[in-house]
């Protein structure tokens, strides 16, 4: 297991580096020049160069990438042009309201779908099977935003039960979480389906049948055991996403999160934070994928013997190599 994390870890830090490259270049070439927003059609040659020379951008490059990778090793991302703090500040403040939407909705997603899926996979083509499958492909499609106003038709301005936007207290969070949760409950619920009748149609599980275990325990026992891969690629997918996706329900809602964070300073070609924020998503992301890969290794017991006879036969052939 050792090797197969430091081998995880090792193509984490290579992607992160990927990442930062491929993300920095594409805002370089990205229309808009952010001088000319802040100077705005009245400011001079001389003012334009002087604050291109300011913020960094009359060097090459080159230069500002190796400095931007510097100093993003060092948690410094430079300073907003539209507020004039610290970037990594300005997506710190942020950053617990799209964890918190984003964790809150993956673990109803997770509460939801995962019992709606082994339901729908042990009573195949029944009743329960054609709703749960109807409904997980209506939350499927129907975009968030679309989903997110039609919450806040309902329960908000129609029934008044719950507010519509905010983040001040317990109840502001509901739709928001219910929106998103709905979303990945639908494909939590697919996956879940699909691998667990993979799974049933095994030798093993046969097996289990002839030997006279009740159905419960070979669901929960061995086939539940054996279908978590896809349903944990499913759940790390969907972290990832709501992460980075999150802006459309932050907009709704009016939550101060860190999507509508990256919108806005889009909006006002605020490269260093779009650049800081897109990039602090994609640590996040890289870090659930590298948590994802580890959690393959506890719950898959073939990618422990794997590695584990790797292991044994180097063990052996040194052995072999010294008696000889």
């Amino acid at each position: 297991m050792a090797k197969y994390f430091f081998r995880r870890l090792i193509s984490m830090l290579f992607v992160l580096l990927a990442a930062i490259v491929l993300v920095f270049t594409l805002m370089e070439f990205a229309p808009g020049d952010p001088v000319m927003t802040m100077l705005g059609e009245g400011g001079t040659a001389e003012q334009i160069a002087a604050l291109r020379e300011k913020l960094g951008l009359a060097q090459p490059y080159i230069v500002r990438l190796g400095s931007f990778i510097w100093g993003f090793l060092h948690a410094d991302l430079g300073e907003s042009y539209r507020s004039g703090l610290p970037v990594f500040s300005e997506i710190i403040s942020r950053y617990p309201i799209t964890l918190k939407l984003t964790f809150g909705s993956v673990a109803l997603g997770i509460l939801i779908g995962v019992p709606a899926g082994i339901v729908s996979s042990v009573k195949q083509y029944s009743v329960f099977d054609r709703i749960f499958t109807s409904v997980s492909l209506f939350g499927v499609s129907a975009p968030s935003f679309w989903i997110a106003m039609l919450l806040v038709l309902i329960f908000s301005v129609k029934l008044g039960w719950l507010p519509p936007t905010g983040t001040y207290s317990f109840e502001y969070w509901i739709l928001p979480v219910l929106t998103m949760g709905l979303q990945t409950s639908a494909s939590i619920m697919r996956m879940t389906r699909s691998s667990i009748l993979e799974v049933v149609r095994q030798d093993y599980i046969r097996t289990a049948r002839a030997k006279g275990q009740s159905e419960r325990a070979i669901i929960f026992k061995h086939v539940l055991p054996n279908a978590l891969i896809p349903i944990l690629t499913v759940v790390g997918i969907d972290i990832c996403g709501f992460l980075g996706g999150s802006v459309l329900v932050e907009t709704v809602f009016a939550m101060p999160g860190l999507g509508k964070f990256i919108l806005d300073c889009v909006n006002f070609k605020d490269y260093p934070a779009v650049l800081g924020g897109i990039l602090w998503i994609s640590l996040n992301c890289v870090v659930i994928t590298f948590i994802i890969d580890m959690l393959y290794g506890v719950v898959d017991p073939r990618i422990k013997s794997m590695y584990g006879a790797k292991k044994s036969k180097a063990k052996a052939i040194i052995t072999a190599k010294s008696e000889s």
